[in-house]
């Protein structure tokens, strides 16, 4: 798996991690850009390599500027901040990462409400619901200023048209739209699109670098001029300002360019690990993008996770929606024959 036998985590030795794509280790190419990326402060705006991977991303959201920041949370967080002052509310799925798993940055650290709408099995909502939602002017409610949408949602795309759709009906309330596409590109290549064509009606966009595409840190928001320069003043303020971060952003450089079509080979691996799974008797499964969703009865959930750990193999825990398991770029067919085979033996036993 990227020249790697084995990969030491807290876990113990293991062969392969399906517990997520954020586990991906750099490759040999991206640690030797790394070594030489000619770096300046970047808190004066003087690193070259982070300039020119804010200018990359810029040109391929279509966006007037960009901003290099830790992490994709940082990013989120940010693009908030920007958008939405005190008392002030943003519209988010129920399950998108930004109410969900940061933490609740944006109440806790800038006063923003949080108003989550219900999603279906893709994870998506409809424009009627944004407009349920949506707060008149009435003393009694917080502002409703701001729509965060996701890209990927665990897996499932949301279509070009959809975004379109609910970014415009936004925007016909007077809201600004934001999107957390921490996984674009995923979404992208899985749709045979630029993620540029995802973008048309969103203000604000957060790309992560350190999932699918490889990074060992960083992400990236995009927006118009004036949103990257308060979001520059909102990095500050949470700490994300950097030195010499030239070293790390330029793995994000070399991943933009070599990283993103083989994203392909991800989803081509998840699909058939999904179909292998799925044909084990006892053993559900479906694949979205670069994630598969596998679900055995209850009773053989923790003898099954012990037995394929003894195979070597590293997963996350039993879900609502089953076991997510995560193809990425330290995973290859060898892995993926490895976890059907010690499904297969589990369960046949049994």
């Amino acid at each position: 798996m990227a020249g790697y036998e084995t990969m030491g985590t807290a876990r113990g030795e293991i062969f392969a991690d399906f517990r997520s794509d954020t586990v991906t280790r750099a490759t040999p190419e991206m640690r030797q850009v790394m070594a030489s990326a000619v770096v300046g402060d970047d808190v004066y705006a003087e690193d070259p390599t982070v300039n020119e991977l804010q200018d990359r991303v810029a040109t391929l959201t279509g966006k007037e500027a960009a901003l290099y920041l830790t992490s994709a949370t940082q990013s989120n967080l940010a693009a908030i901040l920007c958008h939405c002052g005190r008392g002030e509310e943003y519209l988010s799925g129920e399950t998108y990462h930004v109410f969900c798993d940061e933490a609740g940055g944006a109440s806790a650290l800038g006063g923003v409400v949080a108003c989550p709408i219900p999603v279906d099995s893709e994870g998506a909502i409809t424009a009627e619901q944004i407009r349920q939602a949506f707060k008149v002017d009435d003393p009694h409610y917080p502002i409703s200023r701001l729509l965060c949408l996701e890209n990927t949602v665990s897996g499932s795309v949301q279509s070009t048209s959809r975004i379109d759709e609910l970014a415009t009906t936004a925007h016909e309330l007077g809201l600004v739209t934001h999107l957390d596409g921490a996984r674009l590109f995923n979404a992208a290549v899985a749709s045979g699109v630029e993620i540029s064509a995802f973008l048309d009606h969103i203000d604000s966009v957060t790309l992560c670098l350190s999932k699918g595409l490889g990074a060992p840190m960083g992400a990236v928001l995009a927006a118009d001029r004036a949103t990257i320069d308060r979001a520059i003043r909102a990095r500050k303020m949470l700490g994300g300002a950097q030195r010499q971060v030239g070293h790390v952003a330029a793995a994000g450089l070399h991943a933009l360019v070599h990283h993103v079509e083989r994203l392909a080979e991800d989803h081509a691996r998840a699909a058939r690990l999904a179909s292998g799974l799925d044909a084990i008797e006892r053993a559900t499964a479906r694949a979205a993008t670069n994630m598969v969703f596998v679900d055995v009865p209850s009773e053989h959930r923790v003898p099954l996770s012990a037995h394929v750990a003894k195979a070597g193999i590293a997963l996350g825990g039993f879900r609502a929606e089953g076991l997510r398991i995560v193809c990425h770029l330290d995973i290859d067919d060898a892995a993926v024959d490895r976890l059907i085979d010690a499904f297969a033996t589990y369960l046949a036993s049994e």
